[in-house]
């Protein structure tokens, strides 16, 4: 047998599983969020009640996938004043933003993470334990903005490396 062909061979193995892992990380599993949908609604937890309240939004664009808690991403504009949303909603200590596949190009992390550092943007908490361990972050922008994703809390953290759950923490779920 010939080196050649079996070099070509490997090389094609790789190039198709590689195309394969391409695909199934950018495209495979999202699916377009609704703008009429649940998930579509945007809230913000009140530091009066501590409820999320439901906000006006507009322009929404979101995407999400059944795989992941933390796959949900969403741009919008928010029409309150950056002074009203400080005054009556928790600020998210220590926000993340995740990377959004390439199709999604209105949420670029790195440029979100960059603004939350420089105080370009702040970051409120939407919902808290929107499932287990994660919550619902939103960043906003003083021209209005604004960014969700979904990101793991402290005690997500912990309980989905095995440990059990840190003190202050709901009792994780029951698994089968």
């Amino acid at each position: 047998m010939n080196g050649k062909v079996i070099v070509t061979g490997l090389l094609a193995v790789a190039l198709i599983g590689g195309a394969g892992l391409y695909y199934s990380l950018e495209y495979a599993y999202y699916a377009p969020v609704p703008a009429d949908s649940a998930e579509a609604r945007i809230e913000m937890t009140s530091i009066v009640t501590g409820k999320p309240e439901m906000l006006p939004i507009e322009d929404f664009q979101g995407i999400d996938a059944d795989t992941s808690p933390l796959r949900y991403r969403a741009c919008f504009k928010l029409p309150t004043s950056m002074a009203t949303l400080t005054e009556s909603f928790v600020i998210y200590q220590k926000p993340t933003p995740l990377v959004a596949p390439t199709q999604f190009s209105c949420f670029d992390a790195g440029a979100i993470a960059d603004a939350l550092k420089s105080d370009k943007a702040v970051a409120f908490l939407g919902q808290k334990n929107i499932q287990y361990g994660i919550d619902r972050v939103i960043a906003v922008f003083d021209d209005g903005r604004a960014y969700a994703w979904n990101q793991m809390n402290h005690c997500g953290e912990v309980v989905y490396n095995g440990e059990p759950a840190p003190k202050g923490c709901p009792p994780p779920p029951e698994t089968n």
